[in-house]
């Protein structure tokens, strides 16, 4: 049996009481039930983007990922089109609504929000978990009074059929959802019917001919992490929520207070290697919002006002090591400024520390930031704090997210 609370514990955030009597009972349930052993790695990440932009995204993707086009499944609403790296690394589902005026349950947790309703059909959606046996899982869960859409609903949603899916969280608006597949089995998602789209092929041809060009190819690994912003409030059962859904366990925390935030992780227990299942990450500000004006305004409350609770970034891993005498991530970074890529910063930290990271740009098309992170040599460390500082300031300072934000509040 797994021992979900036998990892380490590293941060200076501190928890309330509450918090660690349920992640203590929470951890020790999951693993005595079999829970923990049944829910295995995140097998795919769900996006959704307007009407005419997958083509776009999927270029972009292409360029800034190791990610291939492999495949587009056709609904009568929607289109879904599948990214891959290879069968240990996650899937991107891109999913891309066909009539703008076609509404539902995603759509509807952006329109509340000032930003977020800017782009309605435009949110990370969440997770695909594969698991060892669906319906024990699914049975264990609803036990545990998790709520799942039924099997019409998915229909209806035109999500794949052999997916089962958890209902929106309250905290982070993100769903989970469970398949069972033995991991020497190929993914295949039933939805739709299958092409692979001319559009789709040429835009991403030409987008790995670009990478080639730039020589980044060989220097971009899978995701790293994901990490989700949430309202202050929402902070530690967000967290407790997440380890229940999955096989994750409570990595650490620590507080930025200068930002006002806290930066929380999550990992799995199944797999040390984050690019095999990618750690999640949660941020949050340390008090809400009313309280700005009498403490320190946070840009992490700030963007969840604005988008709503949803995924903020999408962090990249870059091969250690140097090329043409730079850092490898320093020359990624060079190659993809001088093919007209934004970020919101210049490379911070440094082969000492152990770390480098930086932030492009939100995405047009999904308004999610790519993050690229190299660590070197034996670092040992998911993060340092003052990495976490100036990532935060930065993504607050995000021209675009402000000027969106200025067209909402006029």
């Amino acid at each position: 049996m797994t021992a979900s609370l036998s990892f380490p514990r590293v941060g200076d955030k501190q928890n309330s009481l509450q918090f660690e009597d349920y992640l203590g009972r929470l951890l020790d349930e999951r693993d005595r039930i079999g829970l923990t052993d049944a829910i295995r790695q995140i097998d795919a990440l769900m996006i959704t983007v307007e009407p005419s932009h997958a083509v776009a995204y999927v270029a972009e993707l292409c360029v800034m990922t190791p990610y291939h086009y492999l495949v587009t499944l056709e609904t009568e609403t929607h289109f879904t089109h599948i990214l891959r790296i290879d069968m240990h690394a996650p899937d991107l589902l891109v999913r891309e609504v066909k009539d703008p005026n076609v509404r539902g349950i995603f759509r509807s947790l952006n329109e509340v929000y000032p930003i977020g309703a800017v782009k309605p059909n435009s949110r990370y959606m969440g997770e695909v978990l594969r698991v060892t046996d669906a319906h024990a899982v699914v049975d264990m869960q609803k036990a545990r009074d998790i709520r799942f859409f039924n099997q019409e609903q998915i229909r209806k949603l035109e999500l794949p059929g052999n997916l089962a899916v958890v209902k929106p969280s309250p905290y982070t608006h993100n769903i989970v959802a469970y398949w069972e597949r033995p991991e020497s089995d190929i993914r295949v998602y039933a939805l739709g019917w299958s092409s692979i789209r001319d559009d789709l092929q040429a835009a991403y041809e030409a987008a790995k001919t670009t990478q080639k060009r730039l020589g980044i190819d060989d220097l971009l690994l899978p995701i790293d992490h994901l990490a989700t912003r949430l309202y202050s409030q929402n902070r530690e059962s967000a967290i407790l929520e997440y380890l229940t859904l999955t096989s994750y366990y409570f990595w650490g925390a620590y507080d930025i207070e200068d930002q006002n935030s806290s930066t929380n992780v999550t990992k799995s227990v199944h797999y040390a290697n984050e690019l095999e299942s990618p750690a999640k990450v949660f941020t949050a500000a340390n008090h809400p919002y009313f309280m700005n004006h009498l403490l320190t305004e946070s840009p992490t409350e700030a963007f969840v006002r604005n988008f709503g609770p949803r995924l903020h970034h999408i962090a990249v891993a870059v091969k250690d090591g140097e090329t043409a005498a730079l850092a490898n991530i320093d020359h990624v970074v060079n190659a993809l400024r001088d093919c007209g890529q934004s970020f919101l910063l210049d490379v911070i930290g440094s082969k000492e520390a152990g770390l480098k990271q930086i932030f492009s740009s939100a995405s047009e098309y999904s308004s999610l930031i790519i993050e690229y992170v190299q660590r070197f040599g034996g670092f040992e460390g998911f993060f340092t704090k003052d990495n976490v500082a100036e990532l935060t300031q930065a993504a607050g300072a995000e021209e675009s997210l402000r000027a969106l934000q200025e067209a909402a509040q006029a």
